[in-house]
Formats: C-alpha cells, structure tokens, sequence
C-alpha cells in the first residue's frame, strides 16, 4: 500500500480528503483482521471494562494510520478517533444492538500547527455484547472548529443533530440516578 506521505505529494490539493481517502482503505482492508487477530484481547476488555473495549479496538485500528500521519509531518488533535467526551451516540433500535458513535479529530500540519481539516469517525457498535456490525466510517471535512464540525455534521445527519455530547448525556444520566 502507498504510504500517506506518497499519497499526500501526489495530490497537493484536497489534502483533507486524500487522508481520508487513505484511512478509509486501511479500515476497509483491516476493521475485521485487527478483530480477529485481537479477539481474546477485546473480550478479555469487554469483560472487564464494557464498552471501553471499543475504544482498545479502535486504538489498535487507528495505530499504523497515527505512524502515517507522523511519516507525513500531521498530528491528529485529539489523537484519533477522537474526544469522546464531546462524541455522540444513538442506536437504530431499542435493544442496543446497532448502535452509532461520531467523535473527530482535528489534523494539523506538525511544523507550523495550522489546521488542514477534521477526521469523523463513525463506530457502530453493540451494547449488548462486543461486536460491530459493521466497518466503522469516515467523512473528511474541511472544518476544524466544534462548533462548525458541529454544524456541518448536524447538516448531515438528522439523528446527530439531536443526539447529545457524552458529557451532557452522561450527566442527564446521573441526574435521573439520583432524583
């Protein structure tokens, strides 16, 4: 496979979406091979600590794309997939089976630490067992602000336009815990 570095001197323009043009081929050869080859590293996960084993899963997906990114002088902010804190999440059925969560991750070039666009994630994952029912996406925008990231994305998607941050949903949680 051509690195990222390559791929990036080839097309100067759409720098953005050439990455993630680039990320969405690694996970499209990869998302069910690095599910395997980890498999009992993820239950064990999954076991222990819950959903948190989609986010070891998705930091063993992202690592050769996080090598490319400082082959090619990029730094990911946050480090992809990105903040969960500010993620959000809704499932396409009661059960919580089928599952969606959005984070991002911003990229800037490493020497002068301007923006160059923003990397979504889409995860779509089971609450009720480790499993994903199906390759996790990507969408390359050129906005590298929340607020604006936000907007487009709620452009985009009707559901995540109504979805609420982690953080929001979490403490709405806790409030109907508690009273």
């Amino acid at each position: 496979m051509q690195s990222l570095k390559e791929l990036l001197e080839e097309n100067k323009k759409d720098t953005i979406f050439t990455i993630a043009q680039f990320i969405e081929k690694h996970i499209a050869e990869n998302w069910q091979i690095i599910l395997k080859k980890n498999h009992d590293q993820l239950m064990d996960a999954y076991h222990k600590a819950g959903d948190m084993a989609y986010g070891t899963y998705l930091n063993l997906l992202y690592l050769t794309i996080h090598q490319q990114l400082k082959e090619a002088k990029l730094n990911p902010h946050p480090r992809l997939p990105g903040d969960f804190d500010i993620s959000r999440e809704w499932g396409q059925n009661a059960e919580g089976t089928d599952q969606q969560r959005w984070m991002w991750s911003t990229i800037h070039q490493i020497k002068t630490g301007e923006p160059i666009g923003t990397i979504v994630t889409i995860v779509f994952h089971d609450h009720t067992q480790f499993r994903l029912p199906r390759s996790p996406q990507i969408i390359g925008l050129t906005e590298t602000t929340k607020d604006t990231i936000v907007e487009v994305l709620s452009q985009q998607s009707n559901d995540f336009k109504h979805a609420l941050e982690f953080t929001v949903e979490y403490a709405k949680y806790l409030e109907n815990q508690n009273g």
